[in-house]
Parts: C-alpha cells; structure tokens; sequence
C-alpha cells in the first residue's frame, strides 16, 4: 500500500510541474504584451495543451493503474512539450549570454522526445502495458534508438522559438548539408506512428467486442490526429494549430484505461464518419462544379455563390442517407423492423440459439440470451460483467493495465438504467429483459446487453425486441408443448414397460408355477390311476386346488387390468355396488355412503378406469383414516367429467400426500385432468376433472 500511495503521490506531483510550467509560460508571455498569434508562433498555445492533456491524463492513468507504464510515459510526454514554452520564457527573463543559449538548448530539446519517443512507445504498449507479442519487442527497441534523431535534428538546427533569443548550444554548423537524414528522421516519426497504429488494428482484430469498443476510441483519435499532423511536417506554410489534433490521443487513451464505458463510441464514430463522408462528398461536388462553371460562368455573375447553393441542394438529401448507411453498419436494423423479424423468423426453423443469435447480430448488440424458468436456454456474445473491475493482480481482459496489488479499485460508476417503458427493464449491469409472454402468461425473459455508454436500450431497440418477443415466445410456447409432449410420451413408455414388468413377474412368480404344478400333478396321477387308486385321489383333489389357485390369480390379474364389474355393470352401477361393498369403517362402526350422478355419456375405456379407481381409492381412504358417519360419492358431467367425494370426518389439519393419493394425482394428469384433495370446514373433499372427448356426447342411462 505504501508503494502505491508514493506512485500516485509522485503522479500528483508530477502533474502538478506540468501545471506550473504552462502556468508559467502562459503568464510571461502575457505580462510582456504577446498578442494570440505571437502566443501561437512562440508554441505556447500547442506546448501548453498538449503538456496539460499529456500530463493531466497521464496523472489520471497512473493515479488508477501505477503499474502501466503507460501513464507515467504520457506525464513525461507531458513535461517534455510544458518544458519547451516555461524554457522559452525563461530565456526572455534572463540577459547572460550563455544562459540564454542554455535555456534555448532546453526549450528545442524538451518536446522532440515527446512525439519521437514517449508517444509512439505508449501506443504500442496500449492497452495493458504490455507488447502485443515478443516479436514486437524489436519494434520497441528501434523507437528508442532512433529517437535521439528527432531530437538532435531539433537542436542541430539551433534556431530559437523567438528570433530575438540567441542560438542554442547543440547547432550543428553545416546542418542544411544534412537534410537527407533529417527527412529520413521525419520519415522514421511518421513509420513510427503508423507501426503503432498497425499494432493498434491488429490488437482490434484479436480482442473481443469489450476490447474493440476500447481500442475504437484510441484507433479514432489516432487516425485524426495522424492526418492533420502528417501535413505539417511535409507541407511548408501548414498551420501550427494543426497540432491541436495531437492531445485527442491522450484524452483517448485515458478514457479507454480508466473509464471506456464512460460514453457510447458507436455513436462518436457513427457522427465522425457521417460527417466526414459528408465533407469529401462535398468537396468532391464542389471542386467538379467549379471546374464545369469556370468555364461557362463568368466571374462577374458571382460562380462562388452559384457554386455553394448547387452544393447546398444536393447535400441536403445525402446526408440522410449517409447516417442511415453508418448506422446500419453501427447498429445493425434497428431502425427497419420488419428486417429484423425476417430475420428473426428465417432462424425460428433453427432453433432457439439460431434466433438468439440473429437478434444479436440484426442490433449488434454485444450480448442476447434467452432463459426460460430460470435456466439459460440460449445464449450469444459475451455477457457483461457485473463490475468491469480486474481483480487484483490478474491481467485484466475489459479493463486494460495491469493492477497494482495495493491500488484501490476504481468504481465504474453508475450501471446503465434502462428507460423502459414497461416492455423492458435492467437486471445486471449492462443487462436489459425483454419478457415473452404468451396467452397472458410470462413464458420467459430475453436478455440482452447494452451498448457501451447507453443507459440502457433506446426507444428503437425497445420497439424493435418487442416486435421479435411476440415470435420468440410463441417458439417458447412450442419448444415447451414439445418438451411436454415428450416427457409425457417417455412416461407412457415407462408406465408401459413397468406394467410389462408387473405382468411377468405375476405370471413367472405365481401362475407359471401354480400351472406347472398342476401340470406335474396330472401325469402322476394318469400313472397312479390303476396302480394306486387312493393315492391318485388324493392327487386328483390337490389338482383341484391349484386349479382353483390358478383361476384366482387369472382373475387378480385380468381384475387388475380393468375392473370387471365396469365390463359387466358399468361404471355407475359398478361404483354403486363397491359403496354398498363399503358400508363399514375400519373400527366396525357402521357408515353410509350415497352415490348420485347425472346421466352420462358413452366415456372411452381409460377415462372410466380412472374415474372407478380414483373414486374406489377415495372411498376406501374414507373408511379406513376418516372417523366419518357418512360420505357422498357425485358423478357430474358437462363440459367436463367431475368428480367429488366428500364426507364429514374431523378436520384434522393439511393431508400429507401418500401412495394412494399420489396414484389419483397420477392416474389424473395421465389423462390431462386436475385433482385436488385436502381437508374443509366440514371434512374431507377429493375432487377430480376430467377433459371429455367431443365424441362423448350420447347420455348414457344409468343402470
């Protein structure tokens, strides 16, 4: 922690000098009457700025990531151009000679290593401090050992900034002789910058969307300030305020370090193209016109003002057209709808992860997922993180710059808040839902991840998810009938095979060996049957009891298959004669049970075996656990077959769930019914519903 707090105390420190030399520099030169253009002439405007934005941003990246080297190259950038314009003052202030020249000798000496060394070398080693690869270690090694270059081509020429301040100490005397190496030395600025930015793009190409959008600010700022500043070293008579350009770069790169997130750079950049498609169009019109009207137009008819409204009127309607092409690129089809569901419905076919992913990439947004009941369904991107924060001493994969173990984190501020206008509302950090209902019934919630900088979804990406919910849940709706329908066919499969199982074990455990006893009793008594009579009697008789045995278990069987008496009374008379069946409780005392029904129609053979047994294991539940004097078994039937039994037994707190219960709920959702069973004010209740089928139609009289 100690080493942390002196790395950031000497980054204040350092940010501090920067100050008090621009502060210095701006002063002197104000105090002695310089006027803006000799201000701009003397490099104190350009110095000045680009030493506060250097040391400034500088002081801010090493403040949050000492161990990047990156903001301790910038705070040297930064007092390198500060020192040029306070070392200028200074020669004014004093009269020696010698010091004068000294001063001089500093004042050409100081800004070289900023644009020769500090700033190319911080560009290769963005984002984390780190070369892309060892390869790039050569690079790095040629930026430092040509960089004395520059800077000796600065002092050998030994003109001051002001042409009253003498010579400086360094001057070469034959320099104009040298010019071959100094063109090759601006020649060696300018291959260094681009090796920088090649370094730049193809860290673009390998990092993933977090990254890119973090590279995308220093890549814009670089390329800006590339083209405005390569003119000024080429081109006699450019602008010195070309190199106001220059401190975007460190404004750019402090942004990116620390706080990327801070500001949408999709929409900086969809603005920056817009505008600079615009401006070449412009400039291309314009130049066209002029050529065609130089030579039809005289000049007395005013060509300029010919010219400008010509350029006006067919500018106007290009730059619709220029944003809608930029955005698309930017922001995929959020502003076409009806693209969006095209390509939404051509994935539906695909499955859940191919829809997914095609609303991703129509709004390129950087993350979608679809959860349903709580689990992750399908998902695309990298989702964002709840807190963009490294840990300690990992090398971090959103937030560049290795951690020091003792700094402190930065807070990333504020999560996105999504406007919402009740279609969509945030979750985590960078998160938005989107819930798919279907049937008035929130079937699951389609996540997607916010762009970098927005708050949250905007009003076009909301209407636009909000026109793809509406066929995203109703392929929800039909992955989860599907999902139903094969579970339920997997458990007629298994309730099949088990019933084949139970069936076998019966038949091998009980009558298979019952009829192979009979078998064996037969012959034997065939072979005794002259021999020894009696003792074939006696086989005879116990043959006549394994045959009986025999039909028993056929008819436990057969009876457990389907109740006979509903083949031979029907399911009313049937559940009438098992209420008589039933008159007495478990403990002798006595207890009336009434079945009442309406006339039913014809019911296929599964439904009246769960009604008997549903009805049959009720009844006996009564008898046996209730304490009840009397029970009432009702059959009703309308759009639905009902079911209820009721009885007036004590209420004697909730029912725990048993065999019996758990078989009437099954037997009950087999056939898409509903059961529900639990105690009342008056006792016991057991209800039951079943679905009817259309051809159940035909009232059956009761018997």
């Amino acid at each position: 922690m100690a080493t942390s707090g002196n790395r950031r105390g000497l980054a204040g420190a350092l940010a501090a000098l920067v100050v008090v030399e621009v502060v210095f520099a701006v002063a002197y030169g104000v105090s002695a009457g310089w006027g803006w253009q000799q201000l701009v002439d003397n490099f104190v405007v350009t110095n000045g700025l680009m030493g506060l934005t250097f040391g400034l941003c500088g002081a801010v990246i090493a403040w949050h990531r000492p161990a990047n080297p990156i903001g301790w190259l910038f705070l040297a950038d930064g007092i390198g151009h500060a020192t040029t314009p306070v070392a200028d003052a200074l020669a004014h202030v004093v009269h020696d000679h010698v010091v004068q020249q000294a001063f001089v000798t500093v004042s050409l000496t100081a800004w070289p290593w900023s644009i020769g060394l500090f700033l190319p070398l911080a560009l290769l080693l963005f984002p984390d401090g780190r070369l892309l690869s060892p390869r790039w270690r050569w690079a790095a090694i040629g930026i430092i050992a040509t960089s004395p270059l520059f800077v000796l081509e600065m002092a050998g020429s030994g003109e001051p900034v002001s042409p009253e301040l003498p010579r400086g100490l360094l001057t070469i005397p034959r320099f104009d002789a040298l010019q071959p190496l100094w063109t090759a030395t601006e020649v060696r600025n300018l291959a260094a910058l681009l090796l920088a930015l090649v370094c730049l793009a193809i860290r673009y190409r390998r990092a993933d969307e977090p990254g890119r959008r973090q590279l995308l600010w220093l890549l814009l700022a670089s390329v800006i300030a590339l083209l405005f500043v390569t003119p000024w070293a080429f081109v006699a008579g450019t602008p010195i305020l070309v190199l106001l350009a220059i401190p975007l770069i460190p404004i750019a790169v402090a942004v990116a370090i620390v706080r990327y997130q801070l500001l949408d750079i999709r929409l900086v950049v969809s603005r920056a193209l817009t505008w600079a498609l615009l401006s070449l169009v412009a400039i291309g019109i314009y130049a066209a016109l002029v050529a065609v009207l130089d030579s039809l137009i005289a000049s007395q008819v005013g060509r300029s003002a010919a010219v400008t409204v010509f350029v006006a009127l067919i500018i106007a309607p290009v730059l619709p057209r220029l944003q809608q092409l930029v955005d698309r690129a930017l922001y995929g089809d959020r502003n076409d709808p009806a693209r969006v569901a095209s390509r939404v419905g051509s994935q539906l076919s695909a499955g859940l992860p191919g829809v997914v992913a095609a609303i991703r990439s129509a709004l390129r947004l950087p993350y979608a997922a679809l959860r349903v009941d709580g689990r992750l369904i399908a998902s695309d991107g990298i989702p964002p993180s709840h807190d963009t924060r490294p840990p300690h001493g990992t090398r971090p994969s959103l937030d560049p710059g290795p951690v020091d173990p003792g700094s402190e984190p930065v807070d990333p501020g504020p999560g996105p808040v999504d406007p919402g206008d009740g279609a969509s509302g945030p979750t985590a950090e960078g998160v938005s839902v989107v819930p798919l209902s279907y049937g008035g019934q929130v079937l699951g919630l389609l996540e997607v991840g916010t762009r970098s900088g927005e708050a949250g979804l905007s009003s076009a990406d909301r209407s636009v998810l909000a026109l793809v919910a509406v066929p995203l849940a109703v392929a929800v709706h039909a992955t989860r009938l599907s999902a139903e329908l094969q579970t339920s066919r997997e458990n007629l499969v298994s309730a099949r095979e088990e019933e084949r199982r139970r069936l076998r074990r019966d038949l091998h455990d009980g009558l298979g060996p019952t009829l192979t006893g009979v078998a064996f009793a037969a012959d034997a008594a065939a072979n005794l049957i002259t021999t020894d009579t009696p003792r074939a009697v006696e086989l005879l008789a116990r043959l006549r009891a394994d045959t009986r045995s025999a039909i028993t278990d056929v008819r436990r069987l057969v009876d457990d298959l389907r109740p006979p008496a509903l083949d031979e009374l029907g399911l009313i008379a049937a559940l009438r004669q098992r209420a008589d069946q039933l008159s007495f409780r478990a403990d002798g005392a006595p207890i009336r049970v009434t079945v009442t029904t309406d006339s039913l129609p014809p019911l296929p053979a599964a439904l009246e075996v769960a009604a008997y047994r549903i009805a049959t294991e009720a009844l006996t539940n009564v008898v046996r656990h209730a304490s009840a004097t009397s029970a009432v078994l009702s059959l009703r039937c309308g759009t639905e077959l009902e079911i209820e039994i009721t009885d007036d037994g004590s209420a004697n707190g909730v029912w725990h769930p048993g065999v019996g219960l758990q078989a009437m709920h099954d037997r009950t959702a087999e056939l898409g019914g509903t059961l529900t069973a639990g105690p009342t004010p008056t006792g016991g209740q057991i209800q039951a519903r079943f679905p009817l089928p259309a051809a159940a139609s035909v009232p059956l009289e009761v018997r």
